[in-house]
């Protein structure tokens, strides 16, 4: 007999993977979502798409009676009362998992391990709040909503992948790293260029929430990341080497960027402290991650097939040339 799983979202970035890999390992899927992006699954008589709003409780309820899921991934609960609810509707399932976040992490420990770094607090007021700023309290909350449901006898986990990358990232934001590999021959990357800010592939990311649905412990949160953390220098280098392009990276010290009027916090992925996620909790459960470089190849692929570029992301290219006027002064 053939497993159903029932992925909450399904269309875009994380949830189109997750999609991918449950089809690739025999499962039929049904997709909860209310329509509003294009589905890559329409022609594949093997996904089924429930229209529906997440946000309501009684649209859940409809997607578990015409899906019959054995397991559910939730892509996109993004406040507690939204994982409160899931756990609830889902109560009897053979595995719910709620896609968290490293950002729940409350203390800049190295690496950050599941059940030893505090998580971040949250207030009512941030559990229904839309601001980015509290984005890591809403996630550590939601975990907290898969502890109690776990301890009500519901088989509830949560995986908590760092920066998600790869094929289909609406966010852009390794986009503007690739395409500056594309089209410069020098890049500016700020400080040393050794600054360190855990990533996750995304197909890994997606197996990584199969196999916690089918062999996680309930109550339990899992981190997900590349087994090979690359530091930024190391993502613009492994990027040219893929593209098969050379490239000068330049690393950028806080005066040199204040010639173009920049700091380190415009380049994005920088982060000062180094956000690492210990993934051996995952591992043991028999997952795997993708070699970076073959994640890489796989992420450049798709992104010269897209028209992606990042460049909401973009500092300002004559505000780098400056910098690197500067730097060729030295």
């Amino acid at each position: 007999m053939t497993d159903t799983a029932l992925v909450i979202g399904g269309t875009r970035f994380i949830g189109r993977h997750t999609v991918e890999d449950l089809l690739a390992h025999g499962y039929e899927v049904a997709m909860l979502n209310r329509g509003n992006h294009e589905n890559p699954f329409a022609d594949d008589d093997r996904v089924t798409h429930v229209e529906g709003d997440r946000t309501n409780e009684r649209d859940l309820k409809a997607a578990r009676l015409s899906a019959d899921p054995d397991v559910v991934i939730d892509c996109v609960a993004y406040h507690p009362a939204d994982v409160a609810v899931a756990t609830d509707v889902f109560a009897d399932v053979d595995g719910y998992v709620y896609i968290s976040s490293g950002a729940s992490y409350a203390a800049e420990h190295v690496p950050k391990r599941e059940g030893v770094t505090p998580l971040e607090p949250c207030t009512p007021e941030q559990a229904a709040d839309d601001d980015h700023d509290t984005y890591g309290n809403r996630k550590a909350e939601g975990d907290r909503e898969i502890f109690a449901a776990a301890e009500a006898g519901v088989n509830a986990m949560a995986v908590r992948p760092c920066i998600v990358y790869g094929p289909y990232d609406y966010t852009e934001r390794l986009d503007y790293w690739i395409d500056r590999v594309l089209t410069h021959d020098r890049v500016v990357v700020p400080g040393d260029g050794q600054n360190l800010w855990h990533r996750a592939y995304v197909e890994d990311v997606a197996s990584a929430l199969r196999i916690v649905a089918e062999r996680g412990e309930p109550g339990t949160a899992y981190n997900v990341g590349d087994r090979r953390a690359l530091t930024l220098q190391e993502t613009v280098e492994t990027i040219a080497n893929t593209a098969g392009t050379e490239v000068t990276v330049v690393p950028a010290s806080d005066d040199a960027l204040a010639a173009g009027d920049l700091a380190p916090d415009d380049f994005v992925l920088h982060r000062e402290y180094p956000h690492l996620l210990d993934t051996c909790a995952l591992a043991d459960l028999g997952w795997e991650s993708m070699p970076v470089d073959e994640a890489m190849n796989r992420t450049v692929a798709e992104h010269r097939e897209s028209d992606r570029d990042g460049s909401e992301w973009d500092p300002g290219r004559d505000a780098e040339e400056r910098v690197l006027g500067v730097k060729d002064t030295l």
